[in-house]
């Protein structure tokens, strides 16, 4: 466990990650083929398999595969074409959640306690579905967009590992002064549970 509330009114975050966690599985495969034609799809999937190869082989990192495939499926794309998708897509995320995250998320909103999603997503898709549920705060992957065109790469860091770590202690920055709860699913959560006073693998 970690340090105990030691007064009334403390503040208490609960950090949760998304795919996996809060849906029972990856969201960007499934808003992929929501937003692709089929035959962007399929070029889109063969495009990807040098890529793919080549981080199963390890010798690009996860990101820089993830970036790649940004780059293949939806770079050209305006930016509020993306957003609009976003939005639709709402009604799949909903329909692959994990009813034992919501339950803890309501728990804690009902306690008080302020909850955020930290995810390596792009925030575009987690965020319509989050203010539905009162979730304001999202440290996500940040797309980067010039003259309203998305091109396919990241405007900073995949948030995904020790990112994770940085973007809390970024918009929390006095950690000495807050309870953190945490809920991951896998080794790209492995060090904001490892920061958090109340860790949660795979649990709830």
């Amino acid at each position: 466990m970690g340090r105990e509330i030691s007064a009334a009114g403390s503040k208490t975050i609960a950090a949760f990650d998304f795919d996996g966690t809060i849906t029972k599985y990856d969201t960007l495969p499934l808003f992929i083929k929501f937003s692709s034609s089929k035959r962007n799809l399929i070029l889109g999937s063969i495009g990807m398999i040098p890529s793919l190869l080549l981080f199963k082989l390890k010798f690009i990192p996860n990101y820089r595969a993830k970036e790649k495939l940004f780059r293949i499926f939806f770079s050209g794309i305006h930016i509020n074409r993306f957003n609009e998708l976003s939005r639709s897509f709402k009604f799949l995320i909903e329909k692959i959640l994990n009813p034992q995250a919501i339950e803890k998320i309501k728990w804690h909103q009902t306690n008080g306690h302020e909850v955020i999603i930290i995810s390596a997503s792009a925030e575009n898709w987690i965020r319509p579905w989050a203010e539905q549920y009162g979730i304001n705060v999202i440290l996500a992957t940040q797309l980067q967009v010039k003259d309203q065109i998305i091109t396919g790469n990241f405007l900073d860091q995949n948030c995904h590992g020790a990112e994770k770590v940085c973007r809390l202690l970024k918009e929390y920055p006095d950690r000495e002064n807050y309870i953190l709860y945490a809920y991951g699913d896998s080794s790209g959560d492995k060090e904001l549970l490892a920061l958090a006073d109340h860790s949660f693998y795979r649990s709830f």
